[in-house]
């Protein structure tokens, strides 16, 4: 017996199709739900990490109120204040050559001798003319008395006399001519003996012993160079002389000397001489300092880096020079806020000295300024601040 017939869908009708894409699509809902759950609890937490802004460490310094010099410096050259070139002042041979090239010598030291025995001979015969000249002048004026007492008996004339007295006047003459030349004939004799003009150290030898040598020669026999004190030439622009003249008006302006690398101090001294023109080609002017030199670190010809103070500014606020950045409006420096963030203030700077740069306007004394790390920065920027050491405050940001 056939039983009533089961009614199935008809999957191909419209309403099928409906209710299966509904249940199609409440299961996709579901996986997407359940597979985006857990990501995104997974992502939570760095989203929320992120939004805490990461300071930037920096040093900084303080803006502070300090006597600032100014100081200008040029390149120039060690002088000596005297040298000498010893020349002799008589001809003959050098016998005799005592002093050892590089010794310092006193003035007044023999330093050379020169064959004194034509000298010498020199004199014995001025003196022998001399006395011959003395006895000649004797026997005029035994002449002369005679013919005044002849002229006084009427035995004598007048004019026999007056010739008498002539004569003496003559033969005095005479003998004090050959006076002067026994002194001449002394003098040429000291000449051989070679003494040292002024003091200071000999150079190299230019006369060996036993040569021929002459009073016109053009070479001497050694050069002599005061080496203390000792002077260093260099020259300034003109725009800095007004604070050269009123500074040594008042008293002698410092010079400090180093090395020209700049790398050694040499000595310390004062300025003794500004010239009284400028050099119209370069608009320099020449100055002079003095230093005592008394451990010969300066010597003659050396180049040196010359720096004079021409005034101190009192009480001058300044700032490391490594804190001042520029900008296309200006320098700048980075000012470290209460909230630890940065802010930029523009400055008007003046003289730079000793690593410090003066500040005409900008910060005032007690701010906080950053030193290094400057280029990470901008306003606004939250750092990590702590005291510069020295170096980096001359340095500044490597990375500018």
């Amino acid at each position: 017996m056939d039983g009533p017939d089961l009614v199935r869908p008809d999957t191909t009708s419209g309403g099928g199709k409906i209710a299966f894409g509904a249940v199609a699509c409440i299961a996709a809902a579901g996986a997407a739900i359940f597979f985006a759950l857990p990501a995104n609890k997974g992502q939570s937490a760095p989203q929320a990490s992120s939004s805490a802004p990461a300071s930037v460490p920096v040093e900084t310094a303080s803006v502070s109120t300090q006597d600032v010099p100014i100081e200008r410096s040029g390149l120039g050259y060690v002088t000596p204040l005297t040298a000498v070139d010893v020349k002799v002042r008589v001809d003959g041979q050098l016998q005799k050559v005592l002093f050892t090239e590089g010794q310092n010598v006193k003035a007044g030291d023999v330093i050379a001798e020169i064959d004194p025995r034509p000298y010498e001979a020199a004199i014995d015969q001025a003196q022998a003319a001399y006395q011959k000249d003395i006895a000649q002048l004797n026997v005029a004026k035994i002449d002369e008395a005679r013919a005044k007492k002849l002229t006084t008996t009427g035995s004598g004339t007048t004019q026999t006399a007056d010739t008498a007295t002539a004569q003496v006047a003559i033969m005095e003459a005479t003998a004090a001519g050959e006076q002067a030349a026994i002194e001449t004939a002394k003098l040429n004799l000291s000449f051989a003996t070679v003494t040292a003009p002024i003091s200071g150290r000999a150079g190299l030898r230019q006369m060996e012993q036993g040569a021929i040598v002459h009073a016109n020669d053009a070479t001497g026999i050694v050069t002599i160079t005061q080496m203390q004190p000792i002077a260093v030439l260099f020259s300034l622009p003109q725009d800095e002389l007004p604070d050269l003249v009123s500074g040594q008006a008042q008293s002698a302006l410092s010079v400090a000397v180093d090395s020209r690398d700049d790398v050694r101090h040499l000595a310390d001294g004062r300025l003794s001489v500004i010239d009284s023109q400028v050099d119209t080609s370069t608009g320099m002017v020449k100055l002079k300092a003095v230093f005592p030199n008394d451990d010969l670190a300066l010597w003659p010809g050396e180049l040196v880096s010359a720096r004079i103070i021409l005034r101190t500014d009192r009480g001058s606020t300044v700032v490391p020079s490594a804190a001042i950045q520029n900008g296309q409006t200006g320098p700048y420096v980075f000012i470290v806020k209460p909230d630890s963030t940065v802010a930029t203030v523009s400055v008007k700077t003046g003289p730079v000295a000793a690593g410090v740069t003066t500040l005409l306007s900008g910060p005032k004394p007690g701010d906080i300024v950053v030193t290094s790390g400057q280029s990470r920065l901008t306003d606004g920027t939250l750092v990590k601040a702590r005291p510069s050491t020295p170096h980096m405050a001359a340095a500044g940001d490597q990375g500018q």
